[in-house]
C-alpha cells in the first residue's frame, strides 16, 4: 500500500498542483542591496553595491505618508532639485517578487534623478503577505494622485510624470502606465489622476500568461493562487493585455536573463504599430538585480536619464 501511495502522489501532484496535496510555502528571503551583493559577488567578483548620493543640489524629505489604509501607513521618500520648480517627476517602485523589498532599494536612483532635474518619489506599497492583488496597484495609483495633489509643495509638473520600476516593481510600473482610467482598477481616490507620461521597465515581465513567462509560487502568493487556481487574476495583472494606442513611451532595460523579458517583444510590436516611441537596452552578461550593483547601475542611470530627458524635457511626440 505504501508503494502504491507514493505512485499515486507522483501521478496526481503534477495534475492537481502542490496546494491540493500539501501547502507548499515558498521560501521568502530578504531583498536588499546587501543580500543581493552577497548573492552575486561569487560570480561577479568586480561588482560593488550602490551607495547613497550626498548632494547639496538635492532636497530630501523622508517617510512622507501618502496613504493610510487598513492600519498601515504607506510612506514615500521625496527627492527634489534644490533649484527651480515645476520639474518633471518620477514615481519609483521597488522589486522583490511582490512579497519583499522596500523603498530603500530605490533611494540611490531617486537621489541621482533629483540631481539631474527630476522630482523622485520613492515609495513603499503593500506586499502580498499584507494584501493580495490588486491592493498594490491601488496604492501606487493613489501615490500618483498624491504627487499631483502636492505638486506645488514638491516642485512637480503634474503633466510630466513617469513611472519607473525594477523587477516586480517594473511589472507594476508598466501596469500603472497602461491602465490609466481603466475600470478594472478605477477608484474615486485617484480618478483622473493616475496618468503617466512615460514608463521605465527595468527587467520586469509584462505578462504572467505569455508563453515565455515562468512565474509560479511567488507570483501566486500575490495573485491569490497559482495560474490554474486563479487564471483571471493572472490575466488581469498582465500589462500586455492593455497595451494600445494610448500607451505612453516606454523604455526597457534588461538583464541577460530571458525569463525577465516575458511579453516584452510582443509589447514592442504593439507600440511600433501605433508609432509610440520605445527603447530597449540589454546589458550584456548581467544577472537579475544588476541595477543594485556598480558598474551596472551607472549604465542603468544613463539609459534612464537619456530616455526621460527625451520624453519629459524635450517633449518628444
Amino acid at each position: 500500500m505504501k508503494s502504491w501511495s507514493k505512485i499515486l502522489i507522483l501521478v496526481f501532484l503534477p495534475i492537481f498542483g502542490w496546494n491540493t496535496y500539501a501547502q507548499k510555502k515558498p521560501e521568502i528571503r530578504p531583498y536588499t542591496i546587501e543580500t543581493t551583493y552577497e548573492k552575486l559577488k561569487k560570480d561577479y567578483f568586480f561588482i560593488k553595491p550602490i551607495q547613497p548620493l550626498n548632494s547639496d543640489k538635492v532636497i530630501a524629505r523622508g517617510d512622507q505618508v501618502y496613504r493610510t489604509v487598513e492600519g498601515s501607513k504607506l510612506k514615500a521618500d521625496v527627492y527634489s532639485p534644490k533649484k527651480g520648480k515645476n520639474h518633471p517627476a518620477v514615481l519609483l517602485i521597488h522589486g522583490g517578487g511582490w512579497v519583499s523589498g522596500s523603498k530603500e532599494n530605490q533611494q540611490t536612483m531617486g537621489q541621482h534623478l533629483a540631481k539631474n532635474g527630476y522630482v523622485a518619489v520613492v515609495t513603499n506599497y503593500r506586499l502580498s503577505r499584507e494584501a493580495k492583488f490588486p491592493a498594490a496597484v491601488h496604492d501606487l495609483k493613489i501615490a500618483l494622485a498624491w504627487m499631483r495633489k502636492n505638486a506645488s509643495k514638491f516642485g512637480i509638473n503634474p503633466d510630466k510624470i513617469a513611472v519607473l520600476g525594477t523587477s516586480a516593481g517594473a511589472q507594476l510600473a508598466t501596469l500603472l502606465g497602461v491602465t490609466s482610467g481603466n475600470k478594472k482598477f478605477l477608484e474615486e481616490a485617484y480618478k483622473n489622476h493616475d496618468q503617466v507620461q512615460a514608463i521605465v521597465n527595468i527587467d520586469g515581465i509584462v505578462s504572467f500568461i505569455h508563453p515565455e513567462a515562468e512565474e509560479s509560487e511567488i507570483a501566486g502568493l500575490w495573485l491569490g493562487g497559482l495560474q490554474n487556481e486563479n487564471p483571471q487574476n493572472w490575466k488581469v495583472a498582465s500589462p500586455l493585455e492593455y497595451v494600445d494606442k494610448n500607451t505612453p513611451p516606454t523604455l526597457f532595460i534588461n538583464s541577460a536573463q530571458p525569463r525577465f523579458h516575458a511579453g516584452r517583444d510582443d509589447m514592442l510590436k504593439i507600440l511600433e504599430k501605433h508609432q509610440i516611441y520605445a527603447e530597449v537596452h540589454t546589458i550584456a552578461e548581467t544577472p537579475h538585480s544588476f541595477w543594485l550593483m556598480q558598474p551596472w547601475f551607472k549604465k542603468t542611470l544613463n539609459y534612464t536619464l537619456n530616455f526621460l530627458d527625451k520624453i519629459l524635457k524635450n517633449d518628444l511626440k
